[in-house]
């Protein structure tokens, strides 16, 4: 297990940043964003993205335990809990069209269920969006059921928040990205660099 990962099933990982981008930048905050031109492309460090590889790990370490529950019980969080969903606040800014994800915070006031979660990223400086996992679920059969990108839900409640970015993880080396112009209007998928 690498440090990131231990630090990450301990909860001892709060806020993890990278090497930030080079030259003037828009500041980022909440609200309409008419200052922000649109975004061309979402670039993410390497080292922050195996930070989330690892949170999503640790957050769907025993997806394989629910083949005996019903689908009702498991959305419901009604079940064992052997899997949950993770809210992360990503911190960045935006250069020219391109928004740089700089670090990666936990959502303050965060509740894990097992195919859904919330918390607040609100009081998070240079907060740019979110990232959010979706663990799988096991088939009668016991194999992966897994929810592939942004779902419709995602996308709306993205639509109506005032975040640049959203991302979703649904397998350890799988991401997707959304990202919003300045007037509001979701591109989705975003074009999207790790490096």
């Amino acid at each position: 297990m690498t440090r990131w990962a231990a630090a990450v099933a301990t909860g001892a990982v709060a806020l993890v940043l990278a090497r930030p981008a080079t030259g003037p930048a828009a500041p980022v905050s909440s609200g309409s964003r008419p200052d922000v031109p649109p975004i061309g492309a979402v670039v993410l460090p390497a080292p922050l993205r195996g930070v989330m590889s690892a949170i999503w790990l640790a957050n769907n370490r025993h997806w394989d335990e629910l083949a005996d529950e019903n689908t009702l019980t498991q959305l419901l969080g009604a079940g064992r809990p052997t899997q949950r969903e993770y809210l992360g606040c990503l911190v960045g800014r935006v250069l020219h069209d391109t928004l740089f994800v700089e670090g990666l915070a936990a959502a303050a006031h965060l509740r894990q269920l097992q195919f859904a979660v919330a918390g607040d990223c609100d009081e998070v400086p240079g907060l740019v969006g979110t990232f959010h996992t979706h663990p799988y679920r096991a088939d009668p059969a016991g194999r992966p059921l897994k929810e592939r990108g942004l779902s419709r839900m995602d996308l709306e409640t993205f639509a109506a928040a005032r975040d640049l970015v959203a991302m979703v993880m649904w397998d350890v080396d799988s991401l997707d990205v959304a990202a919003k112009f300045p007037d509001g209007t979701v591109r989705h998928p975003a074009p999207f660099v790790v490096r």
